[in-house]
């Protein structure tokens, strides 16, 4: 019997490893093919001439259109500043992209990208579940999904973002509380991707680490703050609220602001009830819920989703939590081809589990567990 169960075992992880890497290779493929076919045809380009513009005209410029369209022109894009095709990132975008000013734009970009895997690779060091071999399936199964090869692509700081999610999770679950939240600085490079965490932190009796993430946020809003001014700040308030109103940056939103500010508030309340079971699923709530929350989000961010599915599946997970995380990720894949409604729908789902496991965390009752030890080093039966 237990022979048989480490053959299909061995078998289940095989059919995943082949299924993952053909699913990476492709999208490497097509993310190298989109580079070759328009090297500027990424957000990175308005990154790169943000940093060119705050270093040659002052931190305050970086929202002004005029200058944007100059940059880009310098830089022989051939892009036209238009409705989706502006800098509208926070200023510390623009500040990490600034040494690679010094590099030919095709270096820098390629720098970045190397950057942004290096993101990705310890996102999967620090959350992801599994062990041995059967663990590289998921860094794998993560390029060959479309949300964190489009984010690639483009060049999206997102996943700095994932890895100061990951870095934070893996500090805290050390003991490094205050260090924990200092690590969720990385949200000022994209806010929406995690803005409710700090508040599940505190909600979960985490006080160390909620007072980290305001001293870490907190220093880079002033540095911003300062290095903008009055003008800088009212350039980037009118720039967010422009995006707020183009449809296709809500388009998998809610779209509804009283729903969006109840789901907030819900999620933090449901942090507080899911502290008992671990880090895991407090920060996994946050990321779900969060996404919900959101009033603004693109398909490059519902990377943050698989980083929620992969703190559930490390922590006590039930069963059927790997059926529903594989049929949201195939929700997600499918966006461009069904629309966003099965991808909403999904993320409600999630939460909705989640609530069901905090209220039943909150009752005392157990949930069917998986061990997630290696067959041979199971008990026997």
């Amino acid at each position: 019997m237990a022979q048989a169960s480490r053959r299909w075992r061995n078998l289940g992880i095989a059919a995943g490893a082949a299924t993952a890497t053909l699913f990476a290779a492709f999208d490497l493929y097509q993310w190298v093919s989109a580079y070759a076919a328009d090297h500027f045809h990424n957000d990175f380009t308005f990154y790169f001439a943000a940093a060119r513009i705050g270093w040659n005209h002052g931190w305050s410029s970086i929202y002004d259109l005029t200058m944007q369209q100059a940059e880009l022109n310098a830089m022989g894009s051939g892009i036209t500043v238009a409705e989706l095709a502006r800098y509208i990132s926070p200023p510390p975008v623009a500040w990490l992209a600034l040494p690679l000013t010094a590099l030919p734009y095709p270096v820098a970009y390629w720098t970045w990208s190397v950057l942004l895997l290096v993101a990705l690779g310890l996102t999967w060091l620090w959350a992801a579940p599994g062990a041995g071999r059967a663990r590289v399936i998921y860094v794998l199964a993560a390029v060959g999904w479309l949300p964190v090869i489009y984010g690639l692509q483009l060049g999206q700081p997102g996943l700095f973002v994932a890895a100061g999610v990951a870095g934070s999770y893996a500090l805290l679950r050390a003991d490094r509380k205050m260090w924990a939240g200092v690590a969720l600085g990385a949200l000022a490079l994209k806010p929406q991707l995690a803005f409710l965490l700090p508040l599940a932190l505190l909600a979960a009796r985490e006080g160390r680490a909620f007072a980290g993430s305001v001293i870490g946020l907190g220093a880079l809003v002033l540095l911003s703050a300062i290095a903008l001014g009055p003008g800088g700040i009212g350039a980037y308030l009118d720039r967010l609220n422009f995006a707020s109103n183009v449809p296709v940056n809500r388009e998998l939103t809610l779209g509804v602001r009283s729903a969006e500010i109840f789901i907030a508030a819900w999620t933090v309340i449901i942090a507080n009830r899911l502290r008992h079971r671990g880090a895991g699923w407090v920060y996994a709530c946050a990321l779900v819920g969060g996404m919900l929350a959101t009033p603004y989000a693109h398909l490059d961010d519902l990377a943050m989703l698989g980083l929620a599915a992969w703190l559930v599946l490390r922590s006590d997970a039930p069963r059927w939590a790997w059926v529903y995380i594989l049929a949201a990720v195939i929700a997600i894949e499918g966006e461009p081809i069904w629309g966003p409604i099965p991808v909403i729908a999904s993320e409600v789902g999630g939460l909705a589990l989640l609530s069901l496991a905090a209220v039943r965390s909150r009752a005392g009752l157990s949930l069917p567990q998986i061990d997630a030890r290696p067959l041979e080093l199971r008990p026997k039966q």
